[in-house]
């Protein structure tokens, strides 16, 4: 199957909003999503280069919201705060918004979903295979050079 032959879901939004998760469990049920980490650049309108999407969904979070998600990370409200600014293109864009600061992953999905549902957004009859998530640390192979990440 081609999965490009479906509606391509791009997902931005704060670090530790749960964008891998939304991906994992939309391509699970046959859509062609795609996180995009736009929340760590500086190009407004990264989400649309490299395959512009038929449909954006934002994924909103609060500082409190980040500490519960992922507590081995430092959050700081002016790490959010730029996030915030870093993704106001894509959220001005966006087709769905989520504040999943206080959802759990299945209701997260659930809404989404639903929104996918209510649009008649075509999908595979099967799963799609997985997506590489986001805020993954690739480590190599400790050799020749050393321990690196």
């Amino acid at each position: 199957m081609k999965e490009d032959a479906y509606p391509l879901i791009k997902v931005v939004g704060i670090s530790a909003s749960g964008k891998s998760t939304l991906v994992q469990g939309l391509r699970e049920a046959g859509y062609n999503a795609r996180p995009v980490s736009q929340e760590h650049s500086n190009v407004p309108a990264l989400w649309e280069e490299f395959d512009p999407p038929a449909l954006l969904f934002y994924l909103d979070n609060t500082i409190e919201g980040q500490r519960h998600r992922r507590p081995d990370v430092g959050w700081r409200k002016p790490m959010l705060l730029a996030e915030k600014q870093r993704l106001d293109h894509a959220r001005g864009h966006a087709d769905l918004h989520i504040n999943t600061a206080e959802l759990t992953a299945q209701e997260v999905l659930s809404v989404a979903l639903i929104f996918l549902t209510h649009n008649n957004i075509a999908h595979a009859p099967e799963a799609l295979p997985p997506v590489t998530p986001t805020g993954t640390v690739r480590i190599k192979e400790e050799g020749a050079d050393g321990p690196g990440r």
